[in-house]
């Protein structure tokens, strides 16, 4: 890792190096906080979570070969060189930010309500056609998992970051951890309202992705979204857009549903010849405008027209985001990971592709704020325009989704308190060959439902 040495660390975090026979020009070749990932020579940050206090394996870390470790308390008889700082979890954000600085990669982040990681599987499944790329693993694109992420590039031209946030203020951190070159905003939706206020409270959050957006930045949105479509610039930074609009930089002028097996689509303006025709294997509209979002990036990165067309015909589903699994009994959309207002919308109206019985099992939606019921009721109530045979709510704020579409004339409800119940008459409901969407926010831990369904005899 370039330049990572400890006296450099110790420097950047604000910290006071202990290393009384330690060489300070020491380079560290890895940086973690959990202790089971430390190999030889890795800095080691002892962090204090809600469950492990990281600062009891310290000794244990030294014995695997770390080279070095950052504590925030005074670590008694040392068998190792260690920082002492005030903060650990500042210490992390310091030192991505110290990391990136040294780095030549060009990196992207992306923030939005919706569509952050299959906006990031795109794109980056995009860039590496031209471009050695390293992308966001799993969920790590919170205020911990961000600086990881950027403490991981190494060698490569293109890193694809994800920037989640729930709280203001958290997005300038993001952002002088990760430093883009180019920000991609996907949208602004209803997620964390409890936390940010409003949409446009969510906006004035999100758009702090730019303040230390290179000089030379650019910031890349959704040009169909009604807050971000009037936009050219964003605090300064030149802004292209991408839609179905007639304001887009670059438009999809024709697209083709393929049911659950993708989209055929033709993308015109900001590509290469002014004109590109693509497919991509992934369900739902939505897809198409993640294509299109990858597809203006790339351009602007000297991407062809070949190149682009096959990014976005390699893409891979992955577990809980539009992944459409056919079972010897079922089709599956597992949407589980999360839920908002919209994404949930994107979902059913998916689901609606299939041909044959569609049934939704739907479950709450988290940090909604003051309108949450509203919301749970409003999604309830759009299922009518789409339409569904069997439609399953489970959790006490998810009853609003039934309530709105029964209020709106949807037939064949039924509601659940847990996933328990449902599973008791699971078997009465379900039938061979249905298509069932599962979607609820992530702590209604709907993966469950998804295993099950995969295991269809035990239903």
């Amino acid at each position: 890792m370039k330049n990572m040495t400890l006296k450099n660390i110790a420097a950047a975090v604000d910290g006071e190096l202990f290393a009384e026979t330690a060489d300070e020009e020491k380079v560290v070749e890895a940086v973690e906080i959990d202790s089971r990932r430390i190999g030889k020579n890795g800095l080691f940050i002892a962090t204090v979570g809600e469950r492990v206090d990281g600062h009891s394996f310290i000794d244990e870390v030294f014995k695997k070969g770390a080279a070095a470790v950052i504590s925030e308390k005074k670590v008694e008889n040392p068998v190792g060189p260690y920082i002492l700082v005030k903060s650990s979890f500042d210490a992390l954000e310091k030192l991505a930010a110290f990391y990136r600085k040294q780095l030549t990669t060009k990196v992207v982040g992306i923030t939005g309500s919706v569509g952050k990681t299959s906006t990031k599987e795109v794109v980056a499944a995009v860039l590496s056609e031209k471009f050695s790329c390293l992308k966001t693993e799993g969920n790590l694109n919170n205020n911990i998992g961000l600086p990881l992420m950027v403490l991981r590039i190494r060698d490569e031209e293109a890193a694809v970051l994800e920037m989640g946030i729930s709280h203001f203020g958290e997005m300038t951190r993001l952002s002088e951890s990760a430093r883009p070159d180019i920000a991609i905003i996907t949208n602004i939706g209803t997620s964390h309202m409890e936390n940010l206020g409003s949409r446009e409270g969510i906006f004035e959050e999100k758009s702090h992705i730019t303040d230390y957006l290179a000089e030379n930045g650019l910031v890349i949105v959704n040009g169909d979204d009604d807050i971000l479509g009037g936009k050219t610039e964003i605090n300064g930074h030149k802004v292209l857009r991408f839609g179905r609009g007639e304001n887009a930089d670059l438009k999809i002028v024709e697209e083709k549903s393929l049911g659950l097996d993708g989209n055929e689509f033709v993308l015109s303006g900001r590509v290469s010849g002014g004109r590109l025709k693509a497919a991509a294997s992934l369900v739902g509209s939505h897809m198409v405008i993640n294509a299109a979002c990858a597809a203006v990036l790339a351009t602007e990165l000297g991407l062809s027209s070949e190149e682009i067309v096959k990014g976005i015909a390699s893409v891979k589903a992955i577990p809980g985001r539009s992944n459409v699994i056919k079972t010897k009994k079922f089709t599956i959309i597992d949407d589980c990971y999360n839920a908002n207002p919209d994404s949930m919308k994107a979902a059913i109206k998916t689901a609606a592709l299939a041909k044959g019985r569609r049934i939704l099992i739907l479950g709450d939606m988290f940090e909604l704020g003051e309108q949450e019921r509203e919301l749970h009721r409003e999604v309830g109530s759009f299922i009518k325009t789409v339409g569904c045979e069997e439609l399953i709510t489970i959790g006490s704020l998810a009853e609003e989704i039934a309530a709105g579409a029964r209020e709106s004339g949807v037939e064949n409800i039924h509601e659940y308190a847990d996933k328990a119940g449902f599973f008791e008459e699971a078997e009465r409901l379900i039938k061979a060959d249905d298509t069932i969407l599962v979607k609820a926010s992530h702590g209604m831990h709907f993966e469950e439902i998804v295993e099950r369904l995969k295991k269809a005899e035990e239903l």
